[in-house]
């Protein structure tokens, strides 16, 4: 059973903020490992450590700083999550979410996830951005959904659909967005694979989800998206591919945290661009 947490405790969260912020975002952004310095970008912020805000979780991992930040990018008014919370740091998954249904309560429509992924589709390239179409939630399978437990009817329905999961116009908006900035090149679609981590993939389970059709892997996401959609709010999710799986037992490749960090600041930039742009087509 989940440690589930009720409507007032995330309404706590969300009044709070509101009381101390005057920025009213209708755009979240959750930024993934290394991207957080989408945040940087914003004008007239409001900076809050998780700490500081009321019934929030804090954030432990390399790559993460841990705070919420309100502000406007090219006018648009937002808030971006410098720091999302991970299953592999022995957060629940109500705990994981719990941010995005205080977004929802703060009035948000569009919340747009970014994150690091190995790639598994052979065409793809270390620094392509994908686009995720769709996903498969591997703990999802097993029993760790976000949903499981109570459902309350202010957040959505028992049983949400997720054949939609992806907004279509915003991933339309994306592609037209890469294009304008000279990004189309390196620019992918594809399905996003959740594992709960922390360990890296084998070779034999990097082959199993090449079979299942997945185009990329990684340790998050889902979970926010599948609470984000069951609030009725829109998503767009953006996979930065920062190292290609080992599917060869030949290979003197190994998955580091290092060379994820490291593809990012390469290619940050330009996701920050992207990201940016879109917002403010939106």
């Amino acid at each position: 059973m989940h440690d589930q947490c009720h409507y007032e405790e995330y309404k706590e969260t969300a009044d709070w903020l509101l009381a101390n912020t005057d920025i009213r975002p209708k755009v979240a952004i959750i930024c993934g490992s290394g991207l957080g310095g989408l945040a940087d970008l914003l004008d007239n912020k409001n900076v809050f450590p998780y700490d500081t805000i009321p019934r929030f979780p804090h954030s432990t991992v390399q790559g993460h700083k841990g705070q919420l930040v309100f502000g406007e990018l090219n006018g648009k008014q937002c808030v971006c999550m410098q720091g999302r919370f991970h299953f592999y740091e022995g957060y629940n998954v109500a705990t994981v979410t719990y941010p995005v249904r205080v977004f929802f309560l703060l009035g948000i429509e569009t919340v747009i996830v970014t994150n690091a992924a190995g790639g598994l589709n052979s065409k793809f390239k270390v620094g392509d951005i994908m686009l995720i179409r769709d996903h498969i939630n591997m703990p999802g399978f097993a029993g760790q959904n976000p949903l499981c437990g109570h459902n309350e009817e202010r957040f959505g329905v028992r049983f949400p659909c997720m054949s939609d999961a992806y907004d279509r116009d915003l991933a339309r908006l994306a592609r037209e967005t890469a294009q304008d900035l000279g990004c189309a090149s390196f620019l992918q679609e594809g399905v996003y694979c959740m594992l709960a981590g922390p360990s890296y993939e084998t070779i034999a389970e990097c082959r199993v989800l090449q079979l299942l059709g997945a185009d990329a892997v990684g340790m998050s996401t889902v979970p926010e998206v599948v609470v984000a959609r069951h609030c009725g709010m829109r998503v767009l999710g953006l996979s930065l591919i920062t190292n290609k799986v080992v599917t060869d037992y030949d290979s003197k490749e190994r998955a580091n945290h290092e060379e994820v960090l490291a593809t990012t600041r390469m290619r940050t930039e330009d996701l920050q661009k992207i990201v940016s742009n879109l917002v403010t087509n939106m």
